[in-house]
């Protein structure tokens, strides 16, 4: 990305440094998820301090990084359409979330699906650009933060961490420590930063065997995270696997409107949605969740109803 370098982050804005070092290590792969990052990173960072000069200066900077990325990006409907980031954005986070909850699962416990599991919190963390959270993504970042934190104490503490859902107890991951020796946000060396440690037992008592992934929201099953740079693995050793494309619905054959249907601006934006939802699932060729979304999307125009 051609803008000008970051100067360093005033300790004030401490807690949005993940989310910059996030967006940082997607710039080539992911530039849409990226700008978005520096753009959450930017609104919360206003909110914390836009006064102090030093921050006014890193937030001027930052602002000047997002101006330069939407020039450059400028004809991408996701940079331009908040319903086309948002479902990009999402689509992205679950990838990663899937990809460290079936390596949970598995029975497969490194570093990289710990990574996968905190990173995908931080991008459900970005979508509050696009408004509130939903509860299942609320849920999933929950889940995400607990697990990164429970898997790495337990794997620090050699333990076996126990796969899949399980009841929440007091957990807390520094992510800091875990990437020391990888760039910061700035360029030099990562600094120490208490609020880059999250406390899990904030998160209140639950039990998570009933994790739900909304239908439809699903990223392929197989695929990989982003790869931290100091693991030394490539995600081209994820091979990709035989996908199980859903059956057309037989109902939409015959669908006929029950007169005349008169559709709401609120049945047009969820309409249109999953028409993004599918166009954003084919970018990693999750046929199946194209598939569902598309069909939602027609039944939803044809009947007037989901």
């Amino acid at each position: 990305m051609a803008a000008s370098a970051l100067p360093p982050l005033p300790p004030q804005l401490k807690s949005i440094q993940h989310h910059l070092r996030t967006a940082q290590e997607l710039d080539k792969r992911e530039p849409v998820v990226a700008y978005y990052c520096r753009l959450y990173a930017m609104q919360t960072g206003m909110k914390i301090d836009s006064k102090t000069p030093e921050c006014r200066k890193f937030l001027s900077k930052l602002m000047d990084q997002l101006e330069a990325m939407k020039k450059q990006f400028g004809d991408n409907e996701a940079i331009t359409q908040e319903i086309v980031g948002s479902a990009h954005v999402e689509n992205y986070a679950l990838k990663m979330f899937l990809y460290a909850d079936n390596e949970d699962r598995a029975g497969q416990f490194h570093k990289n699906m710990i990574k996968s599991f905190y990173t995908a919190s931080l991008l459900i963390d970005v979508l509050t650009v696009f408004g509130e959270l939903s509860e299942e993504n609320a849920q999933h970042r929950k889940y995400a933060r607990w697990k990164a934190a429970y898997i790495h104490n337990c794997l620090k503490n050699g333990e076996t961490p126990q796969p899949g859902p399980i009841g929440l107890e007091g957990e807390s991951f520094d992510a800091e420590r875990e990437e020391a020796g990888s760039s910061s946000v700035h360029g030099g060396t990562t600094q120490p930063s208490s609020s880059s440690t999250y406390e899990a037992n904030n998160i209140p008592t639950s039990n998570y065997t009933g994790i739900h992934i909304p239908p439809g929201a699903h990223a392929p099953a197989n695929t990989p995270a982003e790869v931290p740079h100091n693991t030394g693995v490539t995600s081209n050793t994820i091979q990709p696997t035989p996908q199980n494309i859903p059956l057309v619905d037989p109902s939409l054959y015959s669908a006929q409107s029950a007169g005349e249907v008169r559709l709401t601006p609120e049945d047009f934006a969820r309409a249109q949605k999953y028409c993004k939802y599918a166009g954003s699932a084919l970018q990693y060729e999750d046929v199946s969740t194209a598939v569902q979304n598309l069909q939602k999307a027609l039944k939803l125009l044809i009947t007037g109803r989901e």
